[in-house]
């Protein structure tokens, strides 16, 4: 998702920030689709974690143990147990405030204190990797709720966002959402980010950030699409090339990261959203140097952001699950690798509307069939889907509690101490 920035009276964003459109989601195909390392904390060497909630009794149910690695279709600790992401993602570290959204009106912590008492277990994290230019100032911050960030450029602001995280139990997912603050790429590089800072900028986070065993992996970049090809050889477009290159660049310091690979939008003459195709991987899977890692992230929306063709099908929404198993859920289902569905989200989860429907629907599907999962966006600032907060950056949207309330995981460590619930 193009992270926008909208429906808030501080900071005033920049006309670049907001949404682009429609031409941000997706290409129409003729189908009609279309941290520093002391500032994190010590080791984390054991975790504790239930069954999941309202979910796959597959789940482990006590003694989880990292790293986490992959076994067939399923995420595993050290001892093989299965372990389920049901998180969500908070944006603006990859905007022009260069910090998390809603800080304007929240104190950090607090917000960590919310995620987890709603149920949450992890956090994805967009940034751009402007971000750690030395001329990016971040802003939109109320010092007076926020001291600690004061005076911080912007990898130290993700350093305390970590930090808190992790500190209240959430597992990280650091996500390369874009190159710069204005706007996605459809390629991993552009003529302004070469592909060597994209790399080297993914050693230093996953150097940065490997004596904390709570932040799990790397979601190498959002929502490929446009240009970018899967297993043809082409080092200028070959995603599939590129996702292996940054893998093994990662395990070259931290063996431990997951490596979240996202699909592109289109396999043959079909398109779909960006991200979201991943038909490619039965002949052409990504191999890393590293053993049992890759965990394919696809992202997935309703007609809130587009309305598909798929959606206005006579048999909707009993028509979903087939296609879900063809574009990626078949990986799961076969058992061949893990799946995290990245993205997806709608303003209306209630009722009976279209939008509602598919994610109903779509909740049931990864229910069932063990999916994890980060939903977006915690942000009520997301100009398509809205968030899990409402505009006052506090109160809960009901109705999307109660749709992921039902298909939940616990904190991989078990309840913090501060923990309210």
């Amino acid at each position: 998702m193009n992270s926008p920035i909208e429906n808030h009276a501080e900071p005033t964003p920049s006309a670049t920030e907001k949404k682009r459109g429609l031409s941000r989601r997706m290409i129409l195909g003729a189908a009609g689709a279309a941290v520093a390392v002391a500032a994190v904390g010590g080791t984390v060497s054991a975790f504790t974690m239930d069954s999941v909630k309202s979910g796959s009794s597959s789940s482990a149910d006590s003694g989880s143990q990292g790293p986490l690695s992959t076994s067939g279709g399923n995420i595993v600790d050290s001892k093989g147990k299965t372990v389920t992401l049901t998180g969500v993602n908070w944006f603006g570290l990859e905007t022009g405030t260069f910090a998390p959204h809603g800080l304007w009106t929240r104190n950090l912590d607090s917000m960590f204190q919310q995620m987890v008492d709603t149920g949450f277990n992890t956090l994805r994290l967009p940034y751009s990797n402007e971000l750690f230019d030395a001329k990016s100032k971040p802003n939109g911050i109320d010092l007076k709720q926020n001291p600690d960030l004061k005076g911080l450029n912007g990898l130290q602001i993700m350093d305390k966002v970590v930090e808190s995280a992790t500190k209240h139990g959430l597992m990280v997912i650091l996500d390369q959402h874009r190159p710069d603050q204005y706007g996605q790429s459809e390629l991993w590089y552009t003529d302004k980010l070469p592909e060597s800072k994209w790399l080297s900028d993914w050693k230093m986070l996953a150097q940065r950030y490997k004596n904390n065993d709570l932040v799990i992996g790397a979601d190498l970049h959002n929502e490929p699409r446009g240009q970018a090809t899967w297993g043809d050889g082409n080092p200028k477009t070959d995603w599939k090339m590129a996702a292996e290159k940054a893998g093994d660049t990662i395990h070259s310091v931290n063996p431990n990261w997951l490596i979240f690979v996202e699909g592109n939008d289109k396999y043959k003459d079909e398109s779909t959203w960006w991200g979201g195709e991943l038909r490619h991987v039965k002949e052409h899977p990504v191999k890393l140097k590293e053993a049992n890692k890759v965990v394919y992230s696809p992202h997935e929306y309703g007609p809130g952001v587009y309305n598909q063709n798929w959606f206005m099908d006579k048999n909707f929404p009993d028509n979903m699950p087939a296609f879900w198993d063809k574009h990626w859920g078949y990986l799961k289902k076969d058992n061949t690798a893990p799946l995290m569905l990245g993205e997806f989200g709608g303003r209306k989860s209630t009722g009976n509307s279209t939008e509602a429907v598919w994610q109903q629907s779509l909740m049931k599907y990864l229910k069932k069939n063990g999916i994890s999962y980060t939903y977006w966006s915690w942000n009520p600032n997301s100009g398509d889907t809205g968030g899990v907060l409402k505009d006052d950056w506090k109160t809960l949207d009901p109705g999307k509690k109660a749709l992921l309330s039902d298909y939940q995981a616990p904190l991989l460590k078990g309840k913090p101490e501060n923990s309210s619930k």
